[in-house]
């Protein structure tokens, strides 16, 4: 049942997670890059006049983007809330009015848009809504507006203004404001797809020179009835349909139709179609495929890493099921073999096995997948019941599989199958030998390809292909391969050590060692498959534990080197003397490193810039010490002693008496300007002389591959004063921190004083930027913990299975004098072999797991996924993970030891009467 649970709730739980990936990912991208935004120009001046006002009619916009929804094909679906249509004018128009603010005396201009929605969107602040007279045409001389508060605020707006703009062939057209709204939701598409509308900008046109100019733009709101008096201005009106998809209807299975769909509707059958509808000269356009082919390269790196966890889970959890299935046979080994001496036919005894076996593996499987549809209620119900109805069959199939399989020819009695004494078939080597050449190209496919077989090229050309394909499966199931070699070989070399081991064993004092290993020698041939469950278990835990171990430090790393401590405080201008002192205060800092940065020191003549930092060498090297961030002797950063006034030193490269400042320097700066010493001025007009010294990749004051840093004290007295505190702690606090540098700067009365606050916690989970990361980590984080359970499970199934025997055998040696501790270390030293060769087995292979795929797994995609399609800071590569590798080794051994020593103490507290019954098989 819980196989049957987990099996059906593992696709619909990918489905969520992806789902919400994509749907955070549309959202995020904002309405003015995923609108389909059609747009047509005015109807053309060679049609009547009458026919050129219809056009632009609200009744006419109204049929056409009904037309243009109808066309745009499924999957995608759009919003009709938050869908718009209109009229608006593309070249901005002068407002001849002097009352409108003017800062470099430039006119204000206006555009003048007649949108459907503005009702439904906005509420009233002053005055009324605009209505349009009977008829509205294009020589009509006055027509009605509204503005939104924001741009009533900054242009000085009020009900009753009248704005004039230019006419064309005809008087200026007269603006009457008769209304002030306020957006319903400001964010949503419906103001955010034209800012304008909703925000007025202060335009800076481009200038030859001088001082800059400015002018306002803002936006009339004119009602839909009104739009004919567009045609009247020389603002070269236009129509426009902006459909705003629904995000909540996206879902990422569909991800290569809905690429179809967006391309179809830019350059493809769709725009014919939408042509058709509106104007031979309409056009789409839109980012939203530039937003699927993000995510669908987001995916790309994601799925692959949970396919792993998936395969090896999957193979733990069929070598459990079959592994009980063949316990199940061999507990009624005497009982399937009498029933053939008696002359069942193996089709009968197949048929009987299957329906002892379904009659309890189908309930389970049902309520098992009642199980996950209650747990996870999202997500498509086939592929979840297709994943139950194969576990079912799998654990229907299992048992009578086994029995057919081991009771072909009629007998009684069978030879011995002790793992010592039993040598390998030929088909089982061939068997193995296959297995070896899968892991093999698995591997090597895996570290020269990398997890993800979609190409560069192909994600780009928004194919089907490359928005829905993870990567090949072969080389995802790298490392169960890695396991079940692994779990092969070692059952192959089990029986060496025992053999070295029994003859000094029996030379010693006492039987119970000499008997502990006889007995592990005679364990059953059917030991292959807990030992194939356990190795294939752990590989599988030790991989997926490294692999988020590896995300987990990959964030923090990248934390850090965005930061360059636990916490970063950093203003425009200089921070207050005191400030320092104050953040040293607050609770969890232990220590606070002032900076000098500026980020525009010009070395010598040259107009491109190098961030210079100035810092205290000891605090700054022990920082950089501690982060890993380009450690450094402090001695080697300090600026010499002041020159004499007499002049005894030497002079400076700018012929000062200092002498220059020792400096680190980025790989690159030190390329570009050598050892020689150099002057660079800073923004407060001083110059200062250094020479690198120091080269080193990072450092934690500046990010990026650009970078100078000297001591502080040889800088200028502006320029010394501290701009940026780095400040490194166990648990900083964030609130307490925010709170003292509020204080410390005067923020509290004057918000111009503020200083940004980061945090290394909050630069951290800003890499958890999609559900898509967060919903593949817990999948993934939950499949390791099946496959440990998994594993436990099926070293219990061996244990129980063996315990009437090892019962039997400590009441049989206790009649000859055996006491309970004895009893105790036989069944302890029994166990032990197989548990020790596990867990070493386990601990080696998930090792090698690692260090063979390491090379082929990049974990950026699941770790360091920004905002916007940013690109990560530094990448993310698998590495060992001690935890990993030895806590489940170490439980699986304490587990296999402690069962055998619990058994010999309930068996020492029970009778012996059952145990030595005369007849019994045990």
């Amino acid at each position: 049942m819980a196989t049957a649970c987990l099996a059906a709730a593992f696709p619909r739980a990918v489905e969520r997670y992806e789902d919400a990936g994509l749907r955070r990912a549309v959202v995020d991208a904002t309405a003015p890059r995923t609108s389909l935004q059609v747009s047509a120009p005015q109807p053309g001046t060679y049609i009547p006049q009458s026919e050129r006002e219809s056009a632009v009619s609200p009744a006419s916009m109204r049929k056409a983007y009904e037309r243009v929804l109808n066309v745009v094909e499924r999957p995608l679906a759009v919003d009709p809330a938050q869908s718009m249509y209109g009229v608006r004018n593309v070249n901005n128009l002068e407002a001849a009015e002097t009352w409108l603010p003017m800062p470099s005396g430039l006119p204000a201009q206006m555009s003048l848009a007649a949108q459907s929605g503005l009702a439904e969107h906005s509420r009233m602040s002053a005055g009324r809504l605009p209505r349009a007279g009977d008829t509205v045409t294009a020589a009509t001389r006055e027509v009605e507006a509204a503005v939104t508060t924001e741009t009533a605020k900054r242009l000085n707006i009020k009900v009753g203004s009248v704005i004039h703009v230019p006419g064309m062939q005809r008087d200026p057209l007269a603006v009457r404001i008769t209304g002030i709204v306020a957006p319903r939701d400001p964010e949503s598409a419906y103001w955010t797809t034209q800012p304008l509308l909703r925000t007025p900008s202060l335009i800076r046109p481009p200038t030859q020179g001088g001082e800059p100019e400015t002018y306002w733009l803002g936006a009339l709101l004119l009602p839909p009835d009104a739009a004919p008096v567009l045609l009247g201005t020389p603002g070269e009106p236009a129509r426009y349909w902006l459909l705003t998809p629904d995000p909540a209807a996206l879902t990422a299975h569909d991800l290569s139709r809905l690429g179809s769909a967006v391309a179809s509707l830019e350059s493809g059958p769709g725009l014919v179609k939408v042509r058709d509808s509106t104007d031979a000269d309409t056009g789409v356009s839109t980012d939203l495929d530039e937003v699927l082919a993000s995510y669908a390269q987001l995916r790309s790196g994601v799925r692959p890493l949970v396919s792993v966890a998936a395969f090896g889970t999957g193979a733990v959890a069929v070598v459990v099921l079959l592994m009980a299935g063949r316990l199940t046979a061999d507990r009624r080994r005497t009982e399937l073999a009498l029933l053939r001496a008696r002359g069942a036919s193996l089709r009968g005894l197949t048929r009987r096995l299957v329906t002892e076996t379904a009659v309890v593996a189908l309930p389970a499987g049902a309520l098992g997948l009642a199980g996950a549809l209650l747990l996870v209620p999202y997500g498509r119900a086939p592929y979840a019941v297709g994943a139950a109805l194969a576990v079912t069959l799998l654990a229907c199939a299992a048992l009578p599989l086994r029995a057919l399989a081991a009771h072909r020819v009629v007998g009684v009695h069978g030879a011995r199958e002790d793992l010592a004494s039993v040598r390998p078939s030929r088909r089982r080597t061939i068997a193995e030998l296959t297995l070896l050449v899968l892991a093999s190209a698995a591997v090597l496919a895996l570290r020269s390809r990398g997890t993800s077989g979609t190409s560069d090229e192909a994600i780009g050309s928004g194919a089907s292909g490359d928005l829905g394909s993870s990567g090949d499966q072969l080389v995802a199931t790298a490392p169960v391969l890695i396991g079940v070699i692994a779990a092969l070989v070692l059952v192959r070399l089990y029986p060496l050590p025992l053999r070295w081991l029994a003859r000094p064993a029996g030379r010693m004092r006492g039987a119970i060692g000499h008997l502990s290993l006889a007995r592990a020698g005679r364990t059953s041939v059917s030991t292959v498959l807990p030992l194939l469950a356990l190795l294939t278990a752990l590989t599988t835990a030790a991989f997926g534990g490294s692999v988020l171990a590896g995300v987990a430090d990959a964030r923090d790393r990248a934390a850090v080197l965005n930061l360059g401590a636990d916490a970063r405080v950093e203003a425009e201008s200089a921070l207050p003397a005191t400030l320092p002192e104050r953040v040293r205060s607050a609770p969890g800092v232990r220590e606070v490193t002032p900076l000098s940065i500026a980020y525009e020191a010009k070395p010598g003549a040259g107009v491109e810039s190098v961030p210079l930092a100035g810092v205290d060498p000891e605090g700054y090297a022990r920082l950089a010490d501690r982060t890993g961030l380009g450690a450094f002797p402090a001695g080697e950063l300090k600026a010499a002693p002041a020159a004499p006034a007499d002049g005894t030193s030497k002079p400076g490269a700018d012929g000062s008496a200092k002498a220059p400042l020792p400096a680190l320097a980025s790989s690159a700066v030190a390329d570009r300007y050598g050892t020689h010493p150099f002057s660079l001025r800073l923004s407060d007009g001083s110059d200062v002389t250094v020479r690198i010294t120091l080269v080193r990749d990072l450092t934690p004051a500046l990010p990026g591959t650009d970078f100078l840093i000297v001591d502080r004290a040889g800088l200028g007295t502006v320029a010394a004063r501290p701009t940026t505190l780095l400040v490194t702690g166990d648990q900083v606090n964030g609130g307490a921190l925010r709170k003292a540098v509020a204080a410390g700067t005067g923020a509290d009365t004057d918000p111009t004083a503020r200083a940004d606050v980061r945090l290394r916690s909050e630069e951290r989970a800003r890499y958890i930027d999609s559900p898509l990361q967060s919903g593949a980590e817990r999948v993934y984080a939950a499949a390791v913990a099946a496959g440990s359970g998994y594993a436990v499970l099926a070293l219990l199934l061996a244990l129980v299975r063996a315990a009437p025997e090892r019962a039997a055998l400590l009441a049989r040696l206790r009649t000859m004098g055996l006491t309970r501790s004895q009893g105790r270390r036989l069944l302890v030293l029994e166990a032990l072999p197989q548990a020790l060769l596990a867990a070493a087995g386990g601990v080696l292979t998930g090792w090698a797991a690692v260090r063979l795929l390491a090379p082929g797994i990049d974990l950026t995609s699941i770790a360091l996924a920004t905002p916007g399609g940013a690109p990560p800071t530094g990448t993310a590569a698998l590495h060992t993970d001690p935890a990993s590798l030895f806590l489940p080794a170490l439980t699986v051994l304490l587990l296999a030891t402690g069962i055998a020593a619990g058994q010999a103490w309930w068996t020492g507290r029970r009778g012996s009467v059952r145990e030595l019954r005369a007849g019994d098989s045990r």
